[in-house]
């Protein structure tokens, strides 16, 4: 057996971007992406990512450059996740959410050679590039036009390069560079920098295929599935189902922007199957008004993660006819790496109950070698209990190569004993399972108790009238940090709840150290695109407040 090695047939390497070249033969005939009116099949979509793949190059791009989009989730964007990558180059999404400066960082920071950019987003790439210092070349920019939204913008101009003018310089049989090894870049993310500056998040080949399969194992994804964007693909690749979908034949129907109405209409009209989103999304789609809100044609499973979902939010999803499933993963690991595997067991309990185990983050994925959660100080496993709070960390397959152009995050992040630290704080369940309950800048820590923000925003997710919930650190001249709630209502609600009302009822279900000692009341609270609330938005808003008095609590309304 020692003999026995690696020869040229076992040796290609491992890359998503073969599951397309599979679609086209498999599945050449069905529909890949649907935008609006419009219907692309699998053969179609393979020949324009390959007329995409070849314009590149003709373009000077080379293997291993940055190219840049800047896109809602439209077929240019599906497209780009196997097209840019097939020319050889690194893929970089940037969020539609940022502001120009925040781009003009990432551009510069990549190196990015060219971007794609929606109509509606090309003033932001304007002003971006006119940040950019003189000694930094401009990336080439294409602009991507949206039939669907011709008059809202003015059309291109003929010397404008466009992306459909780009496609038609490409060659349609253009033999699509594969990676020269599977530890070669593939895609460049930036964490959304909701605790700190955002990092260059590199994943090579390999991590991107491993990501891809496991999550369609561990979501048990069918051949021929109807997927529904309503996940911006810029997040995360679409936590890898751009290149999923292509895996199993799926069709693609693309949402150029997520409200419940259209979200709704689109389940109807497609027969959608899956879909994914932050539990802002399950809230949307559970607190939609009666006229807006639908019992889906047909089993309609949603995959949530981003931030951890209240039990309060799943139980009302799935009351209003989703199946939901929970995934954890970071920006660092290219997709979910650890999921709530569901046991049947447990569909015999009241639905209460099931929402509180599903809540939970759950086990790793079979891509994962390992996952615990460590004491901070000793570094050792902490007790499976349940409470007793420490690091999450994890090793496997699908973790990122590093952050670019930065060694020492690098290392603090991928420890010397091959362990990925991830900065979330969990709990290890009896039974396995863990549990986040915080990110380590969030744990609020109150006469030396540590207190679970998310733990405390569960328990207000529970109140009838509240629709969304953020808890942070207030600066307390006695206890040095108490819990400060920022609040929104739903609609039928504003107005008549009070502060008071909202601590009693808290005071009622948690610990007294736990309650919140100041509501604040918002219309909507700030969120990234992804629609993770900015705590760090919140704790400076909360730190302008001052210092709460002993013995005091307080409300405001913002």
């Amino acid at each position: 057996m020692e003999k026995l090695g690696g020869n040229s047939a076992n040796s290609c390497p491992l890359t998503p971007l073969g599951f397309l070249e599979r679609a086209a033969t498999v599945f050449g005939d069905c529909p890949s992406v649907v935008y609006h009116g419009a219907v692309f099949t699998w053969s179609q979509t393979y020949r324009r990512c390959l007329r995409l793949a070849s314009a590149l190059s003709s373009l000077g791009v080379s293997r291993l450059d940055v190219v840049s989009v800047l896109l809602p989730n439209v077929p240019a964007m599906y497209e780009a996740h196997f097209g840019v990558p097939m020319s050889g180059a690194v893929l970089n999404t940037i969020n539609t959410r940022l502001d120009a400066r925040t781009v003009a960082v990432l551009l510069r920071h990549s190196g990015s050679r060219l971007v794609f950019v929606d109509p509606a987003l090309l003033p932001l790439l304007l002003d971006a590039l006119r940040l950019l210092p003189p000694e930094n070349p401009a990336p080439r920019v294409v602009l991507v036009e949206d039939p669907h939204e011709k008059d809202q913008f003015p059309p291109a101009q003929a010397k404008d390069l466009t992306y459909e003018r780009l496609l038609e310089m490409g060659d349609p049989e253009f033999r699509w560079i594969r990676p020269a090894s599977e530890w070669d870049p593939m895609v460049l993310n930036y964490t959304s920098g909701t605790t700190a500056a955002p990092k260059g998040v590199v994943h090579c080949h390999r991590g991107i295929f491993l990501v891809t399969v496991v999550s369609l194992v561990d979501w048990a994804v069918p051949p021929r599935p109807t997927f529904l964007w309503t996940l911006p693909m810029f997040h995360a690749n679409g936590w890898s189902f751009p290149w999923g979908m292509a895996a199993v034949g799926g069709t693609n129907v693309c949402l150029r922007r997520v409200d419940a109405k259209d979200v709704y209409a689109a389940i109807t009209d497609h027969r959608v199957t899956h879909l994914c989103g932050a539990p802002v999304v399950l809230s949307m789609l559970a607190n939609a008004p009666e006229g807006v809100r639908k019992t889906p044609p047909n089993k309609v499973r949603i995959m949530t993660a981003g931030s951890p979902p209240p039990a309060a939010v799943l139980h009302r999803a799935e009351a209003s006819g989703f199946e939901v499933s929970h995934g954890y993963g970071l920006t660092e690991t290219g997709g979910h790496v650890v999921s709530c595997a569901w046991k049947g067991e447990w569909d015999k309990l009241p639905a209460s109950e099931r929402a509180r185990l599903k809540a939970r983050q759950g086990v790793r994925t079979p891509g994962m070698a390992e996952v615990d959660i460590v004491d901070a100080d000793t570094g050792r496993s902490v007790p499976r209990d349940g409470t007793t709070m420490g690091e999450i960390v994890l090793r496997g397959g699908c973790v990122m190569l590093g952050y670019l152009n930065d060694d020492e995050a690098t290392r603090a992040a991928i420890r010397d004993d091959g362990w990925f630290y991830t900065g979330d704080v969990g709990v290890m369940h009896p039974d396995g399972y863990l549990e986040i309950r915080d990110r380590s800048k969030d744990v609020i820590i109150s006469g030396g108790e540590n207190i679970s923000s998310v733990e405390v925003e569960s328990m207000l997710y529970g109140h009838p009238a509240v629709s969304e919930a953020a808890v942070v650190a207030r600066p307390d001249e006695f206890w040095g940090e108490t819990p400060c709630a920022f609040v929104s209502l739903k609609d039928d609600a504003a107005g008549t709840v009070t502060a008071a009302e909202v601590i009693s009822w808290s005071r009622e279900r948690m610990a007294g150290y736990m309650v919140p000692k100041t509501v604040v009341f918002r219309g909507e609270l700030p969120k990234t695109s992804t629609g993770k609330v900015q705590k760090y938005v919140l704790r400076k808003l909360a730190r302008e407040m001052g210092p709460t008095r002993r013995g005091s609590s307080s409300s405001s309304k913002m």
